[in-house]
């Protein structure tokens, strides 16, 4: 049996905590907070995540997935070093309803560079049915600065299969092989 641990992260709101409940087979373990002020560049939020989200996905073969929210305030940066300790990548949701979305994804892929660049990352965009723009090639447009091409889409991040395609995504730049395994159509 093998444990893998993945991290998410990005800006509060994002959906770090629901896409985990999407993919939890446990109930989501959950350090929540009642959100003090409001979110920069963001609508009000009841409550802000302050230290980890916890949930796994138990494979078949009796493997499991760790997966690992971080706050996505700045504040709580502290924690980011700590949660990443043993990850295998890295998912970063933005979301595209946030006043400057292409500043969020800088910020977060520049705070994660080093563990990016001994890893992995796929990068979901959350809210593109509340705002359209930036569009994806936007996104592809700011990360050349980075020199990386990572799997970056559109997801729901309620959306179970949403969520299960991103992290399929990071997977699968971690080991190309999978590809070869994979027995879905």
């Amino acid at each position: 049996m093998s444990n893998y641990k993945l991290i998410f992260t990005g800006p509060s709101g994002a959906g770090k905590s629901t896409a985990i409940a999407a993919l939890s087979d446990i109930p989501v373990v959950t350090t929540e907070a009642k959100a003090q002020e409001r979110n920069e560049g963001h609508r009000y939020k009841q409550t802000i995540t302050v230290a980890l989200d916890y949930g796994v996905i138990r494979l078949p073969n009796q493997d499991k997935i760790h997966l690992y929210g971080t706050p996505g305030q700045e504040r709580f940066d502290f924690m980011w070093d700590i949660l990443t300790e043993g990850g295998l990548g890295l998912i970063i949701l933005i979301d595209n309803a946030r006043i400057n979305p292409l500043d969020d994804l800088e910020f977060f892929v520049s705070k994660f560079n080093e563990f990016i660049h001994n890893t992995k990352v796929a990068i979901g965009i959350t809210r593109m049915d509340v705002n359209a723009y930036p569009r994806i090639t936007d996104y592809h447009e700011r990360l050349k600065k980075f020199n990386i091409k990572p799997p970056l889409f559109d997801v729901d991040a309620r959306s179970k299969r949403d969520v299960s395609l991103l992290l399929q995504s990071l997977m699968f730049s971690l080991d190309p092989c999978l590809r070869a395994q994979d027995n879905s159509p």
